[in-house]
Order: structure tokens, then sequence, then C-alpha cells
């Protein structure tokens, strides 16, 4: 057995694709109502794909004190909030963030080149998963269901999207057409200054906390930025957000020394108009029962 290289589809996945693309029955993860959307909007499901990658993230960047990077006494007072997307070395977690970029950029490349060896147009409800696994490492995995339309027609390459059948068909026939799934990722750090102790003491009553604002709003920003950016770079004219996550957790980097940090993932779909003649459905695709 050769070893694999890590290029292309690792080999349990390339055989299993050719399997599906000789023939024969195929699997769907499709609900009745999308398999019965995707069916108005022309397109028949053709097999369930997937793309996984193990990643082993043991360098996430500079997780020391929020406050480096800020000027003199300004920090003790009000210090500044430091995002990933930072142009300096106290750019906190950048390497982390591009480590996450690269892991479900991976999977789902392999997912569509999957879907197009089994001659697949698109893949439609893909859900997108990162579980950590033992000491550092994470998977992320990318699963959906490979669509091919009818004729002897076919893009350019295999376009990938977290709607279900029925959306997909609601926007096809509206003239929009789903291209690539897209993501933001952002993650800052702030320290917990003078300021930001004094409003979240036990004794300031109901207050806002503006540093916790600060760096809440700034990673939110940076995330939907860079989101932003992966749309406009695949050539789309809009996306439709599915997921805007957020968490946040303190760290200690010394005695008496808090800091906090926060996490922003934004994921969604960016859409291709492609004629204007239709107007949208107003309501959802109604199926008669049969008696």
């Amino acid at each position: 057995m050769t070893e694999w290289d890590g290029q292309g589809l690792p080999p349990v996945a390339a055989a299993r694709a050719r399997r599906a693309a000789a023939g024969g029955p195929w699997t769907s993860l499709l609900s009745a109502p999308a398999a019965a959307g995707l069916r108005v909007a022309g397109f028949e499901p053709v097999g369930e794909v997937m793309g996984s990658i193990v990643q082993q993230i043991g360098w996430t960047g500079y997780g020391g004190c929020g406050i480096y990077g800020s000027y003199g006494g300004y920090a003790l007072w009000a210090a500044p909030t430091i995002t990933s997307s930072a142009p300096t070395r106290f750019a906190g977690f950048a390497p982390y963030v591009d480590a996450l970029h690269r892991g479900y950029g991976t999977a789902m490349s392999r997912m569509t080149q999957e879907a197009a060896v089994i001659g697949a147009d698109g893949v439609v409800g893909v859900d997108l998963t990162m579980s950590h696994l033992d000491a550092g490492a994470r998977e992320f995995t990318a699963l959906g269901t490979a669509v091919r339309a009818p004729g002897g027609t076919r893009p350019r390459r295999v376009f990938s999207t977290h709607l279900p059948g029925q959306d997909v068909a609601k926007l096809v026939v509206a003239g929009w057409m789903p291209t690539d799934l897209v993501y933001g990722i952002s993650v800052a750090i702030r320290h917990d200054d003078w300021q930001t102790r004094r409003e979240s003491s036990w004794g300031a009553g109901n207050t806002e906390v503006s540093g916790y604002t600060e760096l809440i709003t700034h990673t939110r920003a940076d995330a939907r930025r860079r989101f932003g950016k992966q749309v406009h770079e695949s050539g789309a004219d809009g996306a439709i957000v599915s997921s805007m996550d957020l968490q946040a957790w303190e760290i200690e980097p010394s005695d008496n020394h808090r800091d906090h940090i926060a996490e922003a993932v934004v994921f969604g779909t960016a859409l291709l108009r492609f004629h204007t003649g239709a107007a949208a459905p107003t309501r959802t695709l109604t199926f008669l029962p049969l008696r």
C-alpha cells in the first residue's frame, strides 16, 4: 500500500468516492422537504460526501498579558483591545486563527473534491464541526449531500452551501445561486485595566463594563470583516449568514493580574445573482399529501 503524501483525498476517501462514481445506491442527508425542494430547482442527489482533517494546534500565538502593545500609563486606565488581525507581533492569537481557517478550509476542500469525483455540481446542507481530540488535536469535518443537475452543461467548479434543499430551491427560483461556504474568525485579548476592574467590582452596581463591551464589539467586528473579505474574494454579490457565535473567558497571566479573551466565528453562504426576471417566493414550498 502506497503511503499517502497528504495531497488530494485520503486513500480511504478516494476509494469511497470511486465506488460512488461507479453507480449503485446512493446515500443522502436530505429531509423529505429538502429532497422535494431540490427537485423543484432541478437538482438530484448523487451521494453523501465528507471531508475531514485532524490538526494539532500546539502554537496559539502570543498568550501573555494584553497590556503589551499599549503605550505607557494609558493601559493602566483603559487598555486597548488587540485582535488577531492587528499588524503587530502583539497580534495575540493570529497563529491560532490561521490554524482554524486552515482546518475548516481543508475539510471543505476535501468534501468538494469528493463531490467532484462522483460527478456532482454542488453540495447542500453542509454541516461544519470542530471536535477536540487528545491533547491539542482537533478534527474539522464537513458533511453534506452532493447534488447534480440533469443535462450536459457542468459548472466550472462545485458549489457548496449550508442551506437545506428547500431554501436552495427558493434562491434559484428568485435568481440567486449559492457559490461557497464562507467564514470569518477572530480572537482578541484585552487587559483588565483599572477602569474595567472598577466597573466589574462587587460594589459597582448595575453598570456597563466598558472594557468588556469593547472586547466583544471589536472581536465580532473583526470576524465580520474577515467574513466580508471572503465573500468579496469569492466574487459573490452577497451572503447569507448562518451563524454568529461568540465565547469569552478569562486568563490570569500572573498573580492578581487578569485579562479577558473573546473568540467570534461567523459562517454563511456566498450568493451570486444570475438573473433578475423572477420574483422571490413569498411562502414555504407546499406539497400536497397523496390520498
